[in-house]
């Protein structure tokens, strides 16, 4: 008896009933699967491994079981704008899928379309229209998301452009959205995983190798997590990711910092000891406060309270020169440097000698000497005997001390190098305080920038010399 279903005339083979079983003879049906295993392989993908869009239709077509002919478009080489391929897609974007002569871009397009024509059952994009409404509304989110990424993070990668703060808040704002949509809910759209959760995955697995802290999101790190476990290709995923790393790796940990300063003072010399010492390197930005330039407009756009040194990273902007260079040092140095250890006390012992050194040693200097860089004479002697009193204190501090905090160099011995290194301008006799004396020879030979710091004294000396109404001595 012949099987009307699967009849010569549909597929081009016999059945024939044995009893309770069928014989089937299934030459012409292989045939027929080879060919559409070969429709299947002529979808040309166009694509690079790093692209998010690209990403996600890997991740889809890995979800479905599909083949895809991939055609590597290199951007650097600018092979999306050659002839051949503004046939294709005059728009002359990737991911482009053509599909034995159909031919579709936009990533999230693609990957409904392959649903559609290619999946199995309907769960990566239901039939259901308020389903499929929601998950659309997802595509539509990812969107946005991807492009809060796009403008924060494309002109420090590309160009090395400042960061745009505002920029960033953007994108703290589409977490929360997506933290919000993850409240109770394991997928993004629906009880179950979709083209929306893996879209969305493109996306935040992108964030994730510029270390931006998905954790201040508990919903979407759960969901991430989770994600990363179910989603087929997501390795794949992951690869292309670490090229996209490598690729923009020097620019990433390269930061763009802009140190607005006054080439001799203590303050910026502390900063600039301590950028060498962490490894990194200052854009030198000089604002003369001799001639007011702090109290020009576009400075004080930067720091309302117009004080120098200030410090820009990518957009972040920061002053007073203690409070930088703890940010240096959590920002760019090694994971718990004793330039600045997370051991509470050591890290209390460090910040009483900043403090000190603000309140106590550097406005002593300050009110003794800076009278005498401005104006040729010095300050009273109270101001002396206050600076002598500071000289005093730090002297016993380093009773039986190698360093001003602890037994290791840290940023306390940085910053006040800075401020004690002022008597090569000046005429003070370290004698009296012995301690200090040993204490300042050694820091010389120890702390990375000294000769950079000793210049920038012997400069700023010359500078104010030539302009003083009388000479210092």
């Amino acid at each position: 008896m012949t099987n009307n279903f699967l009849s010569k005339e549909r597929y081009g083979i016999s059945i024939y009933e044995r009893g309770p079983h069928l014989r089937v003879f299934s030459f012409a049906f292989s045939l027929q699967c080879k060919a559409r295993s070969k429709k299947r392989s002529q979808m040309d993908f166009y694509y690079t491994p790093v692209g998010s869009g690209c990403r996600t239709i890997i991740m889809v077509a890995k979800a479905l079981g599909v083949e895809l002919n991939r055609k590597p478009i290199s951007l650097s080489q600018q092979d999306h704008l050659k002839p051949e391929f503004l046939k294709i897609n005059p728009q002359h974007t990737i991911p482009t899928l053509v599909d034995n002569g159909f031919t579709l871009w936009e990533s999230r397009a693609i990957a409904i379309y392959l649903v559609e024509k290619y999946g199995k059952d309907d769960s990566l994009y239901p039939k259901d229209p308020k389903q499929q409404a929601l998950i659309n509304q997802r595509l539509y989110f990812d969107l946005g998301l991807y492009d809060t990424f796009a403008k924060y993070y494309y002109p420090i990668f590309r160009s090395g452009e400042p960061a745009n703060a505002e920029n960033f808040k953007k994108i703290e704002s589409a977490f929360e959205f997506l933290n919000t949509f993850l409240e109770g809910q394991e997928y993004v759209a629906g009880d179950h995983l979709t083209v929306a959760d893996i879209a969305i995955l493109s996306s935040v697995s992108t964030f994730d190798i510029v270390d931006f802290n998905i954790s201040k999101y508990p919903n979407v790190a759960r969901w991430y997590a989770y994600a990363k476990k179910i989603t087929p290709g997501w390795d794949e995923n992951w690869d292309g990711l670490r090229q996209l790393k490598c690729i923009y790796g020097m620019a990433m940990a390269m930061p763009n910092l802009d140190l607005y300063n006054m080439s001799g003072s203590p303050s910026t010399r502390a900063i600039i000891m301590t950028a060498k010492a962490v490894g990194v390197e200052l854009n030198s930005i000089t604002v003369n406060t001799f001639v007011g330039e702090q109290l020009k407009p576009e400075f004080m756009k930067i720091n309302p309270q117009h004080t120098i040194p200030t410090l820009v990273d990518n957009g972040f902007a920061i002053w007073e020169s203690r409070a930088i260079v703890v940010y240096l040092v959590e920002q760019y140095g090694k994971p718990d440097s004793a330039l600045y250890p997370k051991d509470p006390q050591k890290r209390a012992l460090i910040n009483q000698r900043l403090y000190f050194d603000m309140g106590t040693l550097y406005d002593a200097f300050g009110k003794y000497f800076f009278p005498l860089l401005r104006t040729g004479k010095p300050g009273t002697q109270e101001n002396l005997d206050k600076l002598n009193t500071a000289f005093g204190l730090l002297n016993t501090f380093l009773e039986g001390r190698d360093y001003v905090a602890g037994s290791e160099l840290s940023v306390a011995d940085i910053v006040i190098l800075a401020t004690v290194s002022t008597i090569e301008m000046v005429d003070f006799d370290l004698k009296k305080f012995p301690n200090v004396e040993r204490w300042y020879k050694t820091a010389q030979k120890v702390t990375p920038g000294w000769d950079e710091n000793l210049l920038r004294i012997q400069e700023a000396k010359k500078f104010l010399a030539a302009n003083l109404i009388e000479k210092l001595p």
